[in-house]
């Protein structure tokens, strides 16, 4: 009589370790705080940014919202007006800024007429 094979208990006990270690590691959103997502930048995130402006501030937390898409630039809303350059967030403090949110190209395209390729850029001032 042969010796019963531990292998498939191992290959179990491997396989469930794995996936717990998985389902620990995807919950939450680390380390952003309340309302910050992967479109939404909150004055709690930027606070933690010192003296830098707004541009480096949206390279650094969000940088795939400003790689250029379809050869264009996002299109720049500071409090519901359209700036004619999006690098015009150089000029901004973080200080000066409630949240910065991304909005994909159609749905600017739908908000605010066409020549959102790249998207759109809204920052929303403290006041």
């Amino acid at each position: 009589m042969r010796p019963q094979s531990s292998r498939p208990f191992v290959v179990f006990a491997v396989t469930l370790a794995l996936g717990l270690a998985g389902c620990a590691s995807g919950g939450g959103n680390g380390t952003r705080p309340e309302g910050s997502t992967a479109n939404r930048i909150v004055r709690a995130e930027l606070a933690g940014i010192d003296q830098i402006d707004a541009l480096q501030a949206v390279n650094r937390l969000r940088p795939t919202w400003v790689s250029m898409r379809g050869g264009s630039e996002p299109v720049l809303y500071v409090d519901g007006v359209r700036h004619a350059n999006f690098r015009d967030l150089s000029t901004m403090q973080t200080t000066e800024i409630e949240q910065i949110e991304y909005m994909g190209a159609s749905d600017a395209s739908t908000r605010y007429g066409t020549g959102h390729v790249g998207g759109a850029i809204l920052v929303t001032t403290r006041r």
